[in-house]
């Protein structure tokens, strides 16, 4: 199994720079941002970039510290889809081309597709260097100074009470989308990034008495 961490920043909420970021078990990551956006929006991106740099047959788990954003991938999508892409009170679906790019992307990818929660800020490896990642993907998105190729447009969404268009992968942006480069240096010997372990932490679901899906979220 493929277990890989991932988190989201953004710098003032809403509307400053965000970042995102996604770390490997296996020592790997990539990154990038936006000029602009919101703290659950890259929390989602982290989640489709996550899922889009990782095909084949391997089952994938993806951890992250946010319940929204992993709610929004597996317990709420389901039946927001069902709904015509409608909440259960009716309304629409925030964030809405995020949630059906990621559906897009675990749909046509091979392998299943799991889910995960962990705590953030407890000391957690991979959490941590993903949100390391992260701040600086956005620091450097508010500056101007992001690498080419990581800087991410919101993917377009689809009518909202229509089945969603199936798209190819390369279609879940707006645009041509441009491989992030990914780093292929070990944790070990990655700048500040802790030594890779070969056992993945185990990863503890939201609790079932969290609160119903939002219809607004920022």
């Amino acid at each position: 199994m493929i277990t890989v961490s991932t988190d989201g920043s953004c710098l003032r909420n809403p509307g400053g720079a965000i970042g995102w970021a996604w770390v490997n078990h296996d020592g790997t990551s990539a990154s990038g941002g936006a000029r602009s956006g919101t703290n659950q929006v890259a929390e989602l991106m982290a989640v489709l970039e996550a899922v889009l740099a990782h095909p084949g047959d391997e089952p994938l788990r993806v951890v992250a510290d946010s319940q929204y954003a992993i709610k929004c991938a597996s317990e709420w999508l389901p039946g927001w889809k069902r709904k015509g892409w409608r909440t259960a009170g009716g309304g629409p679906v925030q964030n809405l081309g995020l949630v059906q790019a990621i559906d897009r992307a675990i749909t046509d990818r091979t392998g299943p597709v799991t889910f995960g929660w962990v705590r953030g800020h407890t000391g957690d490896r991979f959490n941590e260097r993903a949100d390391e990642l992260a701040g600086v993907a956005a620091r450097a998105a508010r500056e101007g100074t992001l690498p080419a190729g990581t800087m991410r447009a919101t993917p377009v969404l689809e009518p909202v009470g229509a089945a969603p268009a199936r798209r190819t992968r390369a279609a879940t942006a707006t645009g041509t989308r441009t491989r992030a480069a990914t780093t292929r240096t070990p944790a070990a010997t990655a700048p500040g990034a802790p030594a890779a372990s070969p056992a993945a932490p185990s990863a503890t679901a939201p609790s079932a008495t969290e609160r119903p899906e939002p219809d607004v979220l920022f």
